[in-house]
C-alpha cells in the first residue's frame, strides 16, 4: 500500500535531474515545409544560433505537406523530452479554421517556447503592370477585378492569407491562381504569366531591388531598411491591411518546464546573436525581442491570431480539407 507514494516521490525526484542534464544529444527542429523556403531559412539560422548556447547541435528536419499540419502533428505526437521541437509560422494560427478536421488543437497540443521572428508581406506585380502606386493599384483592381490574376502558394499559405485579407478589405475579388510553392509563382511573375501576388519580404527583396517586379506596399509597421522606397500599407492609405508572417518555437505538450525554460533561454540568446541579426536584416526579417521570445508572449500571440483569422477565413469560405 505504501509503494504508490514511494514511486511518485521517485518520479518527482528524477525529472529535475533529467532536466539538469538536458540536452545530452542532438535536438531535432521540425520545419513543416519544404527545404529552401523562408521558414526553412529562418529555422536553420535560429537552430545554428541556439546550438551555441545549448552545447548540442540542433538539426533541422523538413516534414512538409498538408499546409504544415503533417509536421506539426509529428511534433505534437513526439515524446515530450525536449529533443523534438517545432518551428511554425502564422499557419499554426490559421489551421484551426482552414482544416475542419484538424487532428490537434494548437493551444492544447504544444508547450510554447517563444516567438522567433516577424516578416512583413510585400504586394508585388509584374514589372509592366499598369498601376504606379498602391492607391492606383486598388483602383485598377476594383475596375478590372476578375480579369486580374492573383497567385498564391496554396490554401493556408501566407500568400493566400495576404490575398484573402486584401480582397476582403477592398470588397473586390480577383481571379486566384493556386501554385505549389512560392518559387514557381516568382518565375511566372517575372515572365508576366500572372499579374500579382503578395509574398514575404524574405522572398521578394532580391527581385524588388533588382527591379524585376513592381512593389506597391509592405504590410509591416515600418519600412524595411532593405526596401526603403516601398511604403507601408498605412502610408499607402490602407492601415487595416496588416499582416506579419511571424514564427514561433514549440515543444510537445508535457515537456518539463525546466527543459522549455532552457530552450527559451537559448532562443533569447540566439535572437541577440550577431550573425543571426545580420542575416535576418538581409531578408527583411525582424528577430524577436527578449520580451517576445518568451513562452507567455507566444501563447498570447497564438491565441489572438487564432481569434483574428477564424472569421476572415470562414467568411471567405475557402477550406483546405
Amino acid at each position: 500500500m505504501k509503494l504508490i507514494p514511494i514511486i511518485a516521490a521517485l518520479t518527482l525526484s528524477v525529472t529535475p535531474v533529467f532536466a539538469a542534464d538536458y540536452p545530452e544529444r542532438n535536438i531535432f527542429m521540425v520545419v513543416p515545409y519544404a527545404a529552401g523556403g523562408p521558414t526553412d531559412t529562418i529555422a536553420r539560422l535560429t537552430a545554428d544560433a541556439m546550438s551555441k548556447s545549448l552545447g548540442q547541435q540542433i538539426l533541422v528536419e523538413n516534414v512538409a505537406g498538408a499546409g504544415g499540419t503533417i509536421g506539426a502533428r509529428r511534433v505534437a505526437d513526439a515524446d515530450p523530452d525536449g529533443y523534438t521541437i517545432l518551428v511554425h509560422h502564422i499557419g499554426m494560427a490559421t489551421a484551426p479554421a482552414l482544416y475542419r478536421q484538424l487532428p490537434y488543437k494548437p493551444m492544447e497540443a504544444f508547450e510554447p517556447i517563444g516567438l522567433v521572428s516577424d516578416a512583413p508581406m510585400t504586394v508585388v506585380a509584374r514589372n509592366d503592370f499598369p498601376a504606379g502606386t498602391f492607391q492606383e493599384l486598388v483602383a485598377y483592381i476594383k475596375q478590372n477585378s476578375t480579369q486580374i490574376t492573383y497567385a498564391h502558394a496554396g490554401i493556408g499559405a501566407a500568400s493566400h492569407l495576404c490575398g484573402t485579407l486584401f480582397m476582403s478589405l477592398m470588397g473586390t475579388q480577383m481571379t486566384t491562381v493556386p501554385y505549389k510553392g512560392n518559387g514557381p509563382i516568382m518565375t511566372d511573375l517575372l515572365g508576366g504569366q500572372i499579374d500579382m501576388t503578395c509574398d514575404q519580404a524574405t522572398n521578394t527583396v532580391g527581385p524588388i531591388t533588382q527591379k524585376q517586379v513592381k512593389a506597391y506596399a509592405m504590410t509591416g509597421e515600418t519600412r524595411a531598411a532593405t526596401l526603403p522606397d516601398v511604403p507601408t500599407t498605412t502610408e499607402a492609405g490602407m492601415p487595416e491591411f496588416k499582416l506579419g508572417v511571424w514564427h514561433g518555437l514549440y515543444a510537445p505538450k508535457g515537456t518539463p518546464k525546466e527543459i522549455t525554460d532552457k530552450l527559451t533561454s537559448a532562443l533569447q540568446a540566439a535572437m541577440d546573436d550577431a550573425v543571426l541579426k545580420e542575416r535576418f536584416a538581409q531578408i527583411a526579417t525582424l528577430p524577436a525581442t527578449k520580451e517576445q521570445a518568451t513562452q507567455d508572449a507566444l501563447r498570447s500571440k497564438l491565441d489572438s491570431e487564432i481569434k483574428r483569422w477564424d472569421p476572415i477565413i470562414k467568411a471567405a469560405g475557402q477550406f483546405a480539407d
